[in-house]
């Protein structure tokens, strides 16, 4: 998801700050998450702190396309890697919000979508960030009234959902349209398809109110609309080589990366150490990433929800390098992007030096490394 159009920048980043319930609960940019009642957080008494570091601001959303985050979190295997050093977490509900939040500090280190970390990296002139690893992928749906829909072409003229103006979801379902041959204006979202873009967390109840026919949507939000009597009409992954496609990965600030790479390396080796546990314990992994939902949220997920849900993403360290270029193609098809230039996007030398002390296979950036 390069230098975007600047009005469509102006107007998309108000359009979202204009949305109620992405309000930012705690602080400037994410809210900062309570502590988990899990030990398995807390800095070992005795430990080492890396390089002297106090601190590492991690930040995710509470999304189980994130699980890597929540579950490593949960157990309290990031803090095991970092030994001495505290792993201190804020909880995002917009990827705008957290690249403002790492360019000013307040996150070193992040799970995102695609779009964001494109648009981060371009609209910085390549300086902001880095990706530095994956960690998921899938875990996308068109979920439809199969009242009002039977079929993909009955998809046209109908109300759809997509969680915000130029994020991933919206970028691909914007590309879905125009592959089947339809008209819609990208910023307004009127056309062939009316493209409503809403939250997340209202979308459901948008459905239940008959406001939208269906949405193009992440987990868990689609399993709560399969929940509200909706039907899986299309799974994103059927559109990809091999039915994958990276829908998140995780990125850094340049200024961290450079001035605390041991830290960095911690933090990756505690996620290729979550990955492999989930990957391992799927079913602990779910209850854990649940656990840790309620301690961000509130409120764990029901079981009809959240067991579709999880099978549906695939736990990955591979960033997928070459579908994010991609999905960033897709938006300079949809008119929402100007021709990125993604050189120097990816550094994945800490990730595959992690990967290979673990014996595991090193990953690719697909020619957009650092030189």
């Amino acid at each position: 998801m390069p230098a975007i159009r600047s009005n469509l920048v102006r107007r998309g980043i108000a359009a979202a700050v204009a949305l109620p319930l992405l309000a930012l609960a705690a602080c400037s940019y994410g809210s900062d998450s309570k502590d988990s009642s899990s030990s398995k957080e807390k800095v070992a008494a005795g430990s080492s702190k890396i390089d002297g570091v106090d601190t590492v601001k991690i930040g995710y959303f509470g999304n189980l396309t994130h699980a890597t985050a929540l579950v490593g979190r949960q157990e309290g295997l990031f803090q095991k890697a970092l030994g001495g050093t505290k792993a201190e977490y804020s909880i995002f509900n917009a990827g705008p919000s957290e690249i403002e939040a790492l360019n000013s500090g307040s996150i070193d280190i992040g799970w995102i979508g695609p779009s964001p970390a494109i648009n981060g990296f371009t609209k910085s002139q390549g300086k902001s960030l880095r990706i530095i690893g994956g960690s998921a992928s899938g875990g996308v749906k068109l979920v439809v009234n199969p009242k009002k829909i039977k079929s993909l072409k009955d998809v046209k003229g109908k109300k759809i959902a997509t969680p915000q103006l130029g994020n991933t979801q919206d970028v691909a379902f914007l590309n879905w349209i125009a592959d089947q041959g339809w008209k819609v204006d990208a910023q307004s979202g009127k056309g062939d398809v009316s493209v409503v873009r809403t939250d997340n967390k209202i979308t459901p109840d948008a459905y239940k109110s008959g406001s939208i026919d269906g949405a193009w949507v992440p987990e868990p939000t689609a399993s709560k609309l399969v929940a509200e009597g909706g039907k899986v009409l299309l799974d994103e992954a059927s559109l990809w080589p091999d039915k994958k496609f990276v829908i998140t990965n995780i990125i850094v600030s340049q200024k961290f990366l450079k001035e605390h790479p041991k830290v960095v390396e911690a933090v990756l080796k505690g996620s290729v150490d979550t990955n492999k546990w989930i990957n391992a314990n799927p079913d602990q992994a779910k209850a854990a990433a649940n656990a840790q939902l309620k301690v961000d949220s509130g409120k764990e997920l029901p079981a009809n929800v959240l067991d579709p849900a999880w099978k549906s993403i695939q736990i990955t360290n591979d960033p997928l390098a070459s579908t994010l270029s991609t999905e960033a193609d897709h938006a300079v098809k949809a008119g929402l992007l100007e021709k990125p230039d993604l050189n120097g996007i990816y550094d994945l030398t800490l990730l595959n030096k992690v990967l290979g002390a673990a014996g595991e296979s090193t990953v690719a950036d697909a020619g957009l490394g650092v030189k």
